[in-house]
């Protein structure tokens, strides 16, 4: 397949009438029908947005409800952050993630912003490939104070929040020069990239994802649903596109990158824009899940580490146990697995199951009766024909894993080597299979989220003298 470029190809007319467009919208002005049925097609608008013509796929699921038009991007008010804030917040919690200190601390001379960043808030519509709906979602644009011209852009797919709000597109609370992060209530892994990548001359375009954020509207997410998120991740990347193009900006190179859950998306979000032709300069993952099935398997198994790991090694934590009920909720909903939680999950469990996938509320009464992750599912579930929505999950599980792809770009993996959700071992296929553009780093001691900071931050023995993320994607190694 040629590879195109997604540079900005097209035409004064094209480029006037989407900024037109934007601007009509930021003002919260509501379109008459004769305005709706009049607007460019997807093709225009991605070529207005400063993605070539040659790069319309970008926006395509392989379902046809997927290739209407995107109507009704919007674009909320910039909230200016100093790069001193950026990077006290970015000091306070790295201590938060440096886990067992395996990299050394915060320093400013290192790791500080170079400049203050702007964040606003995206709204777009995506179409879900899996029933045709076309939903309300969210999502961040983050980028350097004052820039012009062309710059940069990174998509970033952030990671596992068991809750609903916990998402990229809230950093714009600080807005409110009074208000401090916390964990477990803000996106400190968004903030993280937003301190490391913007505040070193990048743009930043982040999806809230399916089911989250201001618009979730009582809908469940789409918690490794294939065609479902890299559909919503296109849509918010077209939507940040364009909003680059009215602010008078333009993407000089595309980036991803992704941790944990994230990590899968990135490679999903990766291999479908290199079926498309569409250049990618690197991608980079951290903690990267790749076959779903043997992770999950791994974390309801009463085992723990494996042979390529620092001992001894941890015990999957019990947050493991909602990640599997998020899971298996999401299958249920997208893949209309209906009775899927009556077949996979113990008979004592369900009634705590179906609560938390309707409140991921982790109160009192959840915390006291949340079994460990090897107890929570019916016995023989890896091991033996249990009942055939279960063997349906599972081969639509498999369907949707990652391992296997030749990339024409680097692709990096950064891995823990004691990272409590994610054994070593269980990366080394991708490494072994995605050509020679796949490159594995291992991180000495690190936890799931110690291995995350490593690869924005680095340094120390832990790393072994590997580069960071920022230095990848600003030299290519």
């Amino acid at each position: 397949m040629t590879r195109r470029s997604i540079g900005p190809e097209s035409s004064v007319a094209d480029r006037t009438e989407a900024r037109s467009r934007l601007t009509a919208e930021v003002a919260g002005l509501e379109p008459s029908p004769g305005a709706l049925a009049g607007r460019p097609s997807r093709r225009r608008l991605l070529a207005s947005a400063g993605l070539g013509i040659g790069a319309a796929a970008l926006s395509l699921s392989a379902g046809p409800a997927a290739a209407q038009p995107a109507r009704g991007a919007s674009l909320g008010a910039p909230v200016r952050v100093s790069k001193q804030r950026l990077d006290a917040l970015a000091a306070k919690f790295h201590a938060v993630f440096n886990e067992h200190n395996v990299l050394p601390s915060f320093a400013v001379d290192q790791h500080g912003a170079r400049v203050d960043v702007e964040l606003r808030r995206l709204t777009t519509f995506t179409r879900i490939p899996e029933s045709g709906e076309r939903v309300k979602v969210s999502g961040l644009l983050a980028l350097p104070a004052g820039h012009k011209g062309a710059l940069p852009v990174v998509s970033w797919q952030h990671g596992t929040i068991l809750s609903f709000d916990q998402v990229p597109s809230n950093l714009t609370r600080l807005a409110d020069p009074n208000y401090e992060p916390r964990d477990n209530v803000d996106s400190l892994e968004t903030l993280f990239n937003v301190q490391r990548l913007v505040g070193n001359g990048f743009a930043l375009i982040a999806a809230d994802y399916l089911g989250k954020g201001p618009y979730r509207q009582g809908r469940g997410e789409a918690y490794a649903v294939k065609d479902a998120t890299v559909q919503c991740c296109l849509d918010v990347l077209d939507a940040g596109l364009l909003a680059l193009d009215h602010l008078g900006l333009r993407k000089a190179a595309l980036f991803l990158n992704g941790w944990s859950q994230g990590a899968v998306n990135t490679q999903w979000l990766r291999q479908d824009l290199q079926r498309r032709g569409v250049d990618v300069a690197a991608s980079a993952t951290q903690s990267p899940f790749n076959n779903l099935a043997d992770s999950m398997r791994y974390w309801v198994s009463e085992q723990s580490g494996g042979a390529s790991t620092d001992s001894p090694y941890p015990k999957q934590p019990i947050w493991i146990t909602p990640c599997v009920i998020v899971l298996l909720g999401s299958y249920r909903r997208y893949y209309r697995l209906t009775d899927l939680f009556k077949t996979a999950i113990k008979p004592q469990h369900l009634a705590l199951a179906e609560k938390y996938w309707s409140d991921y509320s982790m109160d009192e009464t959840f915390s006291k009766s949340v079994p460990q992750p090897s107890d929570l599912l019916v016995d023989g579930f890896f091991e033996r024909f249990t009942h055939e929505t279960n063997s349906r999950f599972l081969r639509r599980l498999a369907a949707n894993s990652s391992t296997y792809w030749d990339y024409d770009a680097p692709m990096r993996f950064y891995y823990g080597l004691a990272d409590e959700a994610l054994p070593p071992d269980l990366v080394k296929m991708p490494l072994a299979a995605d050509g020679r553009f796949a490159q594995g780093i291992a991180v000495s001691g690190a936890s799931h989220r110690a291995t995350f900071l490593a690869s924005l931050y680095g340094g120390g023995d832990a790393m072994s003298g590997a580069s960071t993320v920022l230095d990848l994607f600003k030299t290519g190694s």
